[in-house]
């Protein structure tokens, strides 16, 4: 310090008399002095990230096997001098580039580092400070300084004294110190413990003992030391005194004091800045120092920062949030399910307004960058990291839910095949031999997104579509199935993804698993002289295709089950359809038609739902519902929709949940509603319905049968007492017990298809039944607008126009037969019409001849006709009277 700053500091004139001019010069010179401080914050923060970038190309991270080509620990980076260095820290700086983790080994000094940057520039403008509250803000300062953690009335206390001196740059300061610093910041805002007297003279005995040389120290941490005994005592036992959703923390205080605070943007310029100073150290903690397992407490930080509503600003997007969001996912597995736990109990709105933090800086990377096959979005740190992130939050949002833990149904016992050494040494091992992925968050916390009836907040919320706009799903798929730490694959994080997306995902998988399986087939034919025979070929009658189709599936069910896992290809006898797809699609379709014959009776018909159900007295043989099981994996295998009308029970059974009251009400509405009304009668159950555990069915040929519901039921009354008790056991026979064997002998055969397939991982019971069904909303104005042209027709073609006039003319019944015609199927895919690719195609000029179609490509073939009737009439009639297959 020079002498002309020692004397304004400490020799600083007696004050003149206020005068108007002067109380307005010094309002003016105060309000420089807030914005002076935070934008001092702003640049602090910035040179310590260049100082950062600057060290990791002079000094690398330690890691010899680093990528990072800006670390000079990277094996290719080419050394530079000083200078260059620091010229091009400046420019990785400015493009956001990434920093590596710094090495253990460095730790220390980088946690020193952070310290004294955080203090460097308060020592240096100390004068300064006191120059500017010499009069007001001196005894302040005494009592700030040595302050190293916040409570709910510290933060109030100095909140009061700044407003009264209407001077916020202390509390700026601590909350800058406190907050930047992850020790503080975990020991602030706990919750109140009382101290024995014991304990406050041994904490004073120990700063007593100190000698002259350490009395500066001793007094800077006695501050400390006293306010964070708790946090200590509390540290050594928090195992034993915590609970799996405890914490020390006051939730509850912590938003008084946001609320308090963020209304000033001073104040909340310095919450942004402390985050960017805090976030890499914690990174660094939690990767390298194992730092949660020594001190559950570290959580805290966590649960404080998340607290700020403002988190989703626009500020906090560019550095701040990233920064802390890659931290947050170093989080050991415990530490993500005791969070996930802890949010759980929140209310939906503070559950949303998490989600829309998340979601906003992974539609803000997004969208201000340009992700394509060459710059992935997966290889983007922070989209990843705010993704892992969303996983906890979308966790806390199933455990908050309306949650069925129980009603499991039972899995089936079936032995896994061994891998022959051919497999082996094609690699086609089984990855997974003890069954299909499971997240391992998920199993930490005991619960599965089926078992809960209805989440916080809606699981639509949790999609992000600009993500899925630009995920490339063929790169993702791989990064999914090879499971390396160096790529990020949001399959893991399905929640994120829509349903056209994981169909997408699906398919890849399924295709894969056919090729595998030709590649065998090839090899095998080689090696061991068996017939070459690359496809699952089923070749049936039109007018016997039940019986054909369903003697080959058993005989391929019993003799290599494998089979089932080839490409299906279905030809029709004396017909010359080739099947690129087309052909299997009607397949299924007559299929299915025949199966849900009510004459047939496997499913009993609902005329009021219009729904099937397990027809209990149903005379076919569980190889029957087997081979239907069969059928319907074959179909999601081939990336085939059935017009199959199932209710949402039969799909949350096939994932693994029972059926229980609730699902009653879609099934079999009359009985729910007479059981919920039984549960809500206000007389006396027993003396006004006289009902017993004894239940009577009815047989397909109109024969009552009795059933107990428990032992000797017909002498147990249902009172207002066990009524509940009624109405489950009643339920489970009707959803459960009365079809087991046919349920599952159907799950049975749908298994053997999709064992090994991601399905139950990706898709939750309603997203199921639209893979299986398709889109019930035929949106044709989405279909106009996807439409491709060719052969000479374009957009605005006179036969186009009318074509879709015509079209869209059509009540619904037709419009389904349009989209048979042309597509093999009457649904939508999922997604809607607008993701059918579908091409009209020009067939020559007019003519007599009906329109006709290529329903393994969505191809219409269509002659320019010369008039707007004809064209109508025409098509109707091609798309009314088709039938079969030939070749053109």
């Amino acid at each position: 310090m020079n002498s002309d700053e020692k004397q304004d500091c400490e020799c600083a004139p007696p004050q003149a008399e206020a005068t108007p001019a002067r109380e307005h010069d010094r309002s003016l010179e105060e309000s420089d002095r807030e914005n002076s401080e935070a934008s001092r914050m702003k640049r602090a923060a910035a040179k310590h990230l260049i100082e950062r970038y600057y060290h990791q190309l002079t000094e690398g991270c330690g890691n010899e096997a680093c990528t990072n080509e800006f670390c000079a620990s990277c094996p290719g980076f080419c050394r530079m001098d000083n200078n260059a260095a620091a010229v091009k820290a400046l420019e990785l700086y400015k493009i956001n580039a990434k920093l590596c983790d710094p090495h253990p080994s460095k730790k220390g000094t980088t946690s020193a580092y952070l310290e004294n940057s955080a203090k460097g520039p308060r020592h240096k403008s100390a004068c300064s400070d006191r120059k500017m509250n010499h009069r007001d803000l001196h005894p302040i300062k005494d009592d700030l300084k040595d302050l190293n953690y916040l409570t709910e009335e510290k933060v109030y206390e100095i909140l009061d004294i700044c407003r009264e001196k209407d001077d916020y740059s202390p509390l700026i300061r601590v909350i800058g110190r406190i907050f930047s610093s992850a020790e503080g910041l975990v020991q602030s805002f706990r919750k109140a413990k009382h101290h024995t007297k014991e304990e406050l003279k041994s904490l004073q005995a120990k700063d007593e003992d100190k000698d002259e040389d350490e009395k500066e120290k001793a007094a800077c941490s006695a501050s400390a030391m006293a306010g964070t005994l708790e946090g200590a005592s509390e540290g050594d036992s928090s195992a034993q005194k915590l609970g799996p959703d405890e914490v020390s923390v006051d939730i509850g205080a912590v938003r008084r004091v946001y609320n308090r605070l963020l209304a000033n943007e001073k104040i909340e310029a310095a919450f942004l800045n402390a985050l960017v100073y805090l976030s890499p150290n914690v990174e660094c903690d939690l990767t390298y120092h194992n730092v949660y397992s020594r001190d559950p407490n570290y959580l805290n930080l966590f649960i404080i920062v998340m607290e700020n509503s403002n988190l989703h600003s626009p500020e906090y997007l560019e550095i701040a949030l990233p920064l802390f969001c890659k931290a947050m996912s170093k989080l050991p597995l415990p530490a993500q399910a005791k969070l996930a736990r802890l949010w759980s109990r929140y209310g939906a709105e503070q559950i949303r307004r998490m989600v829309e933090t998340f979601q906003q800086l992974i539609t803000y990377k997004v969208i201000s960058n340009e992700f394509n096959s060459r710059n992935l979005v997966n290889d983007d740190d922070a989209v990843a990291a705010a993704t892992k992130c969303l996983k906890i939050v979308y966790y806390a949002n199933v455990l908050g839910g309306d949650l069925d833990m129980g009603h499991n149904e039972e899995e089936d016992d079936e032995p896994v095949p061994e891998s022959s050494d051919l497999q082996e040494l094609l690699g086609e091992e089984r990855r997974n031999k003890k069954g299909p992925r499971v997240d391992p968050l998920e199993t930490e916390l005991g619960v599965k997104t089926t078992d809960c009836r209805r989440p916080l907040i809606p699981f639509e919320e949790f999609v992000n579509e600009p993500l899925n706009d630009v995920l490339e799903m063929d790169k993702d798929y791989t990064f999914f199935k090879v499971e390396t730490e160096n790529k990020f694959s949001f399959m893991t994080c399905p929640f994120i993804l829509n349903a056209v997306t994981k169909n997408l995902g699906l398919y890849y998988d399924n295709r894969i698993r056919m090729y595998s399986e030709r590649r065998i087939t090839v090899l095998y034919s080689l090696v061991q002289g068996q017939q070459l025979n690359p496809y699952l070929r089923l070749k049936v009658r039109r007018d016997h295709i039940i019986d054909d189709a369903l003697v080959r599936l058993e005989m391929i069910a019993m003799e290599n089950p494998a089979d089932l896992k080839k490409q299906l290809y279905v030809e029709f006898e004396g017909e010359q359809g080739v099947d690129e797809g087309g052909v299997s699609k009607e397949f299924f379709q007559l299929v299915v038609e025949e199966i849900f014959n009510p004459d047939i009776g496997m499913f009993a018909y609902d005329e009021s739902t219009k729904l099937f159900w397990f027809n209990p007295s149903s005379f076919e043989t569980e190889g029957q519902f087997t081979l239907i099981g069969i059928v319907l994996g074959l179909a999601i295998y081939n990336n085939c929709i059935l017009d199959v009308h199932f209710p949402m029970g039969v799909y949350r059974k096939l994932m693994g949940k029972k059926g229980t009251f609730r699902d009653l009400a879609d099934s079999h509405p009359v009985q729910h509603q007479s059981l919920k009304e039984l549960l809500e009668y206000e007389g006396s159950v027993e003396e006004d319905m006289m009902i017993t555990f004894q239940i009577s069915q009815t047989d397909i040929f109109g024969n009552p049968l009795m059933y107990d519901l428990k032992e000797n039921g017909d002498k147990f009354p249902v009172t207002n007492e066990n009524r509940k008790d009624f109405v489950s056991q009643y339920a489970d026979y009707i959803l459960n017990k009365s079809i087991e064997k046919q349920f599952k002998a159907f799950r049975r055969g749908f298994h053997m298809v999709t064992n090994e397939s991601p399905l139950k991982y990706l898709f939750r019971p309603e997203e199921i039944e639209l893979l299986i069904c398709g889109s019930r909303n035929l949106d044709f104005q989405a279909l106009e607008e996807t439409t491709e042209y060719d052969g000479g027709y374009n957009r605005e073609s006179r036969i186009i126009k009318d074509f879709w006039e015509t079209v869209h003319s059509f009540p619904e019944e037709q419009k389904r037969l349009f989209l048979q015609f042309t597509t093999g199927t009457d649904r939508a895919p999922v997604g809607g019409l607008g993701k059918l690719k579908m091409i009209i195609a020009k067939n020559g000029p007019d003519t007599d001849r009906l329109p006709t179609s290529h329903t393994c490509f969505n191809v219409l073939l269509l002659p320019e006709y010369c008039s707007k009737e004809k064209l109508r009439e025409r098509l109707l009639k091609a798309i009314t009277y088709a039938k079969g297959f030939g070749m053109l």
